[in-house]
Formats: structure tokens, C-alpha cells, sequence
């Protein structure tokens, strides 16, 4: 049974990795204000951001989806590791070196499944790097060298070869500590006839790295012509590689598609590489697959999704990359950025086309894109005759669709207009009349459609309510935690998490039955039995330690939201701001006991308990003293 990781160490790792570096790997953080950042869900589709993170918490929460949590729930999450495996991929990041109990530290041994076969894949994209600069790699070489690729293009890619051999990169894994089961697990080996060989023999080897830069897979391209296999052998599925769910490239062009809110989508590995190379350092391509939903989760994370980012598509101009073009149309809808196509010159890949005329046509044939309906229109155009009649209404039968899913509206006005002159048909207002006539229908199946379409939209930056758990058996009306009577309790919770140094000590006073929502009143309980926000204020693991009091996910998840959420002022906190939220919780709960003292004061007097009625009386004047005290100070009577 695999140790335990010792507890100090757990704490260590999350200390040392910051959460906005972490969670940055997967999609694009902009500042949302008060110190916190903001992002595209990666867990919900979403074309607002709602997704929070707090650097200093170390949390992250979406107000989309709920989900929520730490560094570590974050990469358990998104990559579908356990905790064990988490940990220990934040600890090689930041170089700590783990202790395991029950048994000292044997990490061969002790690492998780995902951990482990990450490490193989990591070990053998060396081995194969190794192998390149060998006279058996010649051949290798050579391919490069013909596409215009030298020695330090292929070390920037981290390319390399396997041996023609049957088990040299099995027998070295296996020298590492590796079993079979997890060589042929990882996809790196395949069962033979007496055991496990190797999957890849005497290829140019890509390494296939996922967008936190881990090698997860290989593209394999066969160079002689005894090799009876296809011209490229990909990685299969693994638990680690889905090709379904990787772009190649993508761990390089990351950070220049976050910055410039451009991705170029190239169809190979060689295309990359000519791209990168000419400047162009957001190409991508798709590993041994057409571009799908699950690369489009992935650049929208990295795009932001506005409709400022654009995806250019490049394709040979013959009618399979026309047909790959049509396909990537289909698509458009599933992106608020633009989509263009790049069509290349002479049935040349960017490859062939640095190779021909240098660099500097790569670039420009980027820059000579067209917008992807256009290219669609033109296509559906040259399938009619349009010097008919029955041509031209067949043509915009096809095409007004098209131009009715253009989602900018005066693109989609523009864009009527260019189709009645592509066309040839005279009376423009008809075509713009039958393309709004469309676009308007779209819009109004869209909003009676699926359950996704019943809910009312956000507006941009808008936060969505929470969904709150439902107990069984009849209920009342819904609990809404963001409503007015409520919202000021909300906001003081979020100082005394986010700010404690500004509602400290008056909130420590503060009992949990001042807080009229049950949610809240846990949550009070909980920072109480955290020591409470005079202690937090100097705490830095205050916020985790609340959330370790929280009795379940639940109450733990509205911790995180609410050290995570923005608090309601546009300038930044202070004591005056924080005075206002202490004061009105506490005169709410006078006033709400003074209701309370009212009416047992009455129902005493009518039972005949004249004495039990004027202790309650007494009690009901001095409340009324310290509501009207607490009115005129504010927090000063507190």
C-alpha cells in the first residue's frame, strides 16, 4: 500500500506554488479588481468570465458553476489526478522532495499511476533526443535538414528519433524502475510475441505536450521505406493522451495567444515548426485528427472568447483543404472570436512555403487571411449558376444562413449587402431584409431552447447566483443568499475573510445568530472556530483554516466564494467602508430582536405575568437605546 505523504510536506507544496501561476497554465487571467483575477471557466462553457482567483487566498471560485477550491482541487480538477498525484506534480515543480510514512520514501513505488506515466514519457522524450545526434539518425537528420529545419530547431521542439531496434527504449524504461504493465499502459510500448516492444521504431519522434508543458504522447514519421506502418503513428489513448483533447504546440504558443488573442490552426507538426520559426508563434496543430469541440475548449480558455480574438485557419487550397475549411465553419458558432482562413499558394503547407520563399511568406500568408463565411459564401456560390434565375435563388437559399450566424451585426448588414452583389441580384434591401428575417428566428430558437437557453442570461462580469443545497421533502420558497436583506451580511462575511484586519475585533463579537441566513450563520461558526478574524488578521493560512473547520463541500464551497467574490465597493475597502457593514448587521439584529421581545412582551401582559412582561420591557427599552446609538455613531457604538 502506497505511504502517506507526510503533512509538512503537503503544506510546503502549497505554499510554494502560487495559484494565479498555476491556474495561468490553463487559460487567461485579467485583472478584475481588489486584487483578484479573473478568466473563462474551464470547467462550464461560459462566454463571460466568472471564473475567480485570488493570489493572495490561494483560491479560485466560479460563480458560474460553483466550483472551488485551492491549487490542489484546482489541478485534481482539471486534470483528473488524485490527491497523492497532485501533490506530487507541484512538489517537482517546485523542487521540494517528498516525505511518504508508513514505510520511508520510495517514490518508485509510491507515485500514482498518472505521476508515474508522465515520468516515462518524460524520461523517453530525452532517450529520443539522445538518439538524434546518432549515426543511426542520419536519415533523420537528413528529413529535417531537407524541410528547412536545422539542429537547434529541433532541440527548441525537444524532436528526436526511436531506434529501428525492437525494445531499445523498453529495456531502458525498464532499467529505470518502469513495469510492463505500465510501458504498454502508457502507450510507449505494445505487447509482442514474448512481451513488450517498442511502439515507435525508427521514426522522427514530436513530443506531444499538453498546455502545462508535460510530454503526454509522440507523433511519429516514418523515413524509410521498409516501414510498413502509416506515414505518421501517434501515440493511442492513454489516460494521459486523448487526441481528441491536445493541440501540438500549444505548451509554446500559450502565452502569445493569451497576448495577442491569436491562434493559428496549422495541420501539421512540421507546419508548427515553420510557423514558430517565421515569427508566427501562435500556430497549433491538431494531432492525427480534424479540429473538434474539445481543441475549441482549449483555445477559448487561452482567447478569453471575446470578440476581439480571432482563429486563423490555414489550409491547402485543393478541395480537401477546402473541404477541412467547410468543416471548421461548422464550427464558428462555437467561438465569439472571429474565424478566418488562410488559403496557401500553389497547394503548399507553411512548411513547403518557408521552404520556397523564406520566412517571410509564412508571415504574410497569416496576414492575407479572409473571414471564414466569406470563403463559405464563395464556395456555395461557385456550386450554382448564377447567370438563372433559379441559380441565384437556389445560391441564397444556401448562403443568407451563413451570413444570418455572423455574429456581429453590422458585419452581418455588410456582409447582405456583398451577398446580393455576389449573386448578381439587383434589389439589396431583399437580401438584408431576408437575413435579419433569419438571424431574428435563430435568435428566438436559441432562447426557447434547451435548458441551458431557459436560464436568464448574465451580463458581462456578472456573477450567477449560487445554487444552494436542496433538502428533501417539501420546501418553501428558495433561500436567495444575494437579495437586499441579505446582501450586507454577504458583503461583511467576504471583509472578514478577504479584509480581517478592517473588521477586527467588533466581528469576533459578532454571534452566529446575527446572521439571519443559516449558510451564513455556518459560516460565522466556522471563522469562529478558525480563532476567529483579530487572530486571521496576521494569519496567512487563516482563509485554509477556515475552510478546514467547514463540516462539509458545501459549507466549504461558500468559504471559497466568499473570499474569492469581489466585495460590492468600486474603491478599495477601509475602516469607514467596513464600519457601515458592521453596523447595519448589527442594528438589523437588534431590530430583528426587538420584534421579537415586542411580541413576547404582549403575549406575557395578555397571559396575566405582569412581572415576566416588565423585565421584557426594560430588556426592549434598552435595545431601542443602543438601535437609535448604533443609527446616529454607526460602528463608533459597536
Amino acid at each position: 500500500m502506497a505511504g502517506r505523504i507526510n503533512d509538512d510536506d503537503v503544506k510546503a507544496v502549497r505554499d510554494a506554488v502560487p495559484i494565479d501561476a498555476v491556474v495561468s497554465e490553463y487559460l487567461q487571467l485579467r485583472n478584475a479588481g481588489g486584487g483578484n483575477l479573473k478568466g473563462l471557466c474551464p470547467f462550464h462553457d461560459e462566454k463571460s468570465p466568472s471564473f475567480h482567483v485570488s493570489p493572495a487566498k490561494g483560491l479560485y471560485h466560479c460563480f458560474g458553476c460553483q466550483e472551488g477550491g485551492d491549487t490542489v482541487d484546482f489541478i485534481m480538477k482539471i486534470d483528473h489526478l488524485s490527491f497523492a498525484e497532485t501533490i506530487e506534480r507541484l512538489a517537482s515543480q517546485a523542487g521540494i522532495t517528498l516525505r511518504y510514512e508508513e514505510g520511508g520514501y520510495t517514490p518508485g513505488r509510491q507515485q500514482g499511476e498518472r505521476t508515474r506515466l508522465v515520468e516515462a514519457h518524460k524520461i523517453a522524450a530525452q532517450f529520443y533526443a539522445e538518439q538524434l545526434d546518432g549515426a543511426e539518425a542520419e536519415i533523420a537528420r537528413a528529413f529535417l535538414a531537407e524541410r528547412g529545419f536545422d539542429q537547434s530547431a529541433a532541440q527548441h521542439f525537444g524532436l528526436g528519433y526511436s531506434p529501428a531496434g525492437w525494445d531499445h527504449l523498453t529495456r531502458f524504461l525498464r532499467g529505470r524502475g518502469f513495469s510492463d504493465q505500465e510501458l504498454v499502459l502508457s502507450g510507449l510500448s505494445q505487447e509482442g510475441r514474448r512481451g513488450p516492444i517498442d511502439r515507435f521504431r525508427g521514426r522522427l519522434m514530436w513530443p506531444i505536450r499538453d498546455i502545462a508543458g508535460e510530454v503526454v504522447g509522440f507523433g511519429a514519421r516514418k523515413l524509410r521505406e521498409d516501414d510498413n506502418g502509416p506515414k505518421y503513428l501517434n501515440t493511442p489513448e492513454t489516460p494521459l493522451y486523448r487526441k481528441s483533447h491536445v493541440l501540438y504546440g500549444i505548451d509554446l504558443a500559450k502565452k502569445e495567444i493569451a497576448k495577442t488573442s491569436r491562434a493559428v490552426v496549422v495541420e501539421g507538426y512540421t507546419d508548427v515548426m515553420a510557423c514558430h520559426l517565421s515569427g508566427i508563434t501562435t500556430a497549433i496543430a491538431t494531432c492525427g485528427t480534424s479540429f473538434g469541440e474539445g481543441h475549441i475548449k482549449i483555445l477559448r480558455r487561452l482567447l478569453m472568447d471575446h470578440s476581439g480574438s480571432e482563429v486563423v485557419f490555414t489550409f491547402d487550397g485543393d478541395a480537401a483543404g477546402q473541404k477541412a475549411a467547410l468543416r471548421a465553419f461548422e464550427d464558428d458558432q462555437k467561438f465569439a472570436a472571429e474565424t478566418s482562413i488562410a488559403i496557401t499558394p500553389g497547394g503548399m503547407d507553411p512548411c513547403d512555403l518557408r521552404l520556397a520563399k523564406g520566412d517571410a511568406a509564412v508571415a504574410d500568408l497569416v496576414e492575407s487571411r479572409t473571414p471564414l463565411f466569406e470563403f463559405a459564401l464563395r464556395h456555395v456560390a461557385s456550386r450554382h449558376n448564377l447567370d438563372t434565375t433559379v441559380g441565384r435563388a437556389a445560391a441564397l437559399d444556401e448562403a443568407a444562413p451563413i451570413v444570418a450566424r455572423i455574429k456581429n451585426s453590422s458585419i452581418q448588414h455588410e456582409s447582405a449587402v456583398q451577398l446580393a452583389g455576389m449573386l448578381g441580384i439587383l434589389d439589396t434591401q431583399f437580401v438584408v431584409r431576408r437575413v435579419s428575417q433569419l438571424a431574428r428566428w435563430a435568435r428566438e430558437r436559441g432562447r426557447d431552447a434547451g435548458p441551458d437557453q431557459s436560464r436568464p442570461q448574465q451580463r458581462h462580469g456578472q456573477a450567477a447566483p449560487p445554487e444552494q443545497a436542496r433538502p428533501a421533502g417539501p420546501r418553501g420558497p428558495a433561500l436567495n443568499l444575494r437579495s437586499p436583506a441579505r446582501r450586507v451580511e454577504r458583503e461583511l462575511l467576504k471583509l472578514a475573510l478577504q479584509r480581517p484586519d478592517l473588521v477586527s475585533p467588533a466581528f469576533d463579537a459578532y454571534g452566529a445568530d446575527e446572521f439571519t441566513a443559516p449558510p451564513y450563520a455556518v459560516v460565522r461558526q466556522c471563522i469562529e472556530d478558525a480563532g476567529g478574524a483579530t487572530a486571521g488578521a496576521a494569519d496567512p493560512s487563516y482563509v485554509p483554516r477556515v475552510r478546514e473547520a467547514a463540516p462539509d463541500d458545501t459549507v466549504r464551497a461558500m468559504v471559497t466564494e466568499l473570499a474569492v467574490e469581489p466585495l460590492l465597493t468600486r474603491r478599495d475597502p477601509d475602516e469607514a467602508y467596513a464600519g457601515v457593514q458592521l453596523a447595519t448587521v448589527r442594528i438589523a439584529a437588534v431590530d430583528a430582536r426587538i420584534a421579537d421581545l415586542e411580541g413576547a412582551a404582549r403575549r406575557s401582559e395578555a397571559q396575566g405575568d405582569h412581572a415576566g412582561s416588565a423585565a421584557m420591557l426594560q430588556e426592549l427599552w434598552v435595545l431601542q437605546q443602543y438601535g437609535k446609538t448604533l443609527r446616529e455613531r454607526g460602528a463608533a457604538a459597536l
